[in-house]
């Protein structure tokens, strides 16, 4: 479990500097120059990223069980996960109404993401990964919409059509790694 939380610690530490230490990341980044911070913020994020993988691995071999989740619990995952795929897709599509309203997609569907899996497990080592993603969530959120609000960042329209592009993406990229890619990387089919 230790090798787990050295990697979220690392991962999430990365990914936080912008929600505590503002100021330093300006800092470093002026020092180092934007590939220098990119080449850091990379193998510190990756070494933490593997930790993560390799701690999981570990932890599986011996579970701790905290909870017995009802086995719908699986089902309002998978529904969840749609949501969370339709987010990611958002971040990435430019000009669709998703990210123009919410701003801040991919945040929030790493929320739904670690929120998902929550509720269909309940093991320890589960507990941790993914609260730790949803506490890193809720907190990067708000910092992102304190920095919009600061720089009076304004809303886009975005169009229907990149909006239908990122619906259909979403949904696809969904279909794919719920009923293959989760079965095959992580071991386990969502919906059996």
């Amino acid at each position: 479990m230790s090798y787990l939380i050295l990697g979220l610690a690392l991962f999430l530490g990365a990914h936080s500097v912008r929600i505590f230490a503002e100021g330093w990341r300006t800092q470093t980044l002026q020092r180092l120059g934007e590939g220098g911070w990119k080449g850091l913020h990379s193998a510190v994020s990756l070494v933490g990223f593997g930790l993560i993988i390799w701690g999981f691995g570990l932890a599986r071999q011996q579970p701790v069980l905290l909870w017995s989740p009802p086995s719908g619990m699986r089902h309002l995952a998978a529904l969840l996960m749609l949501v969370s795929f339709v987010l990611l897709a958002a971040a990435y599509v430019p000009g669709n109404r998703i990210k123009a309203r919410l701003r801040h997609p991919m945040v929030l569907g790493v929320k739904v993401w670690a929120l998902a899996h929550l509720l269909a497990n309940g093991q320890l080592l589960h507990l941790i990964l993914f609260g730790a993603f949803l506490v890193w969530a809720v907190m990067d959120f708000r910092a992102a919409r304190q920095r919009d609000r600061l720089q009076q960042a304004m809303a886009t329209a975005g169009t229907a059509a990149a909006t239908g592009i990122t619906l259909a993406l979403g949904v696809v990229t969904w279909l794919v790694f719920t009923f293959w890619l989760h079965g095959l990387l992580i071991g386990v089919r969502p919906l059996g």
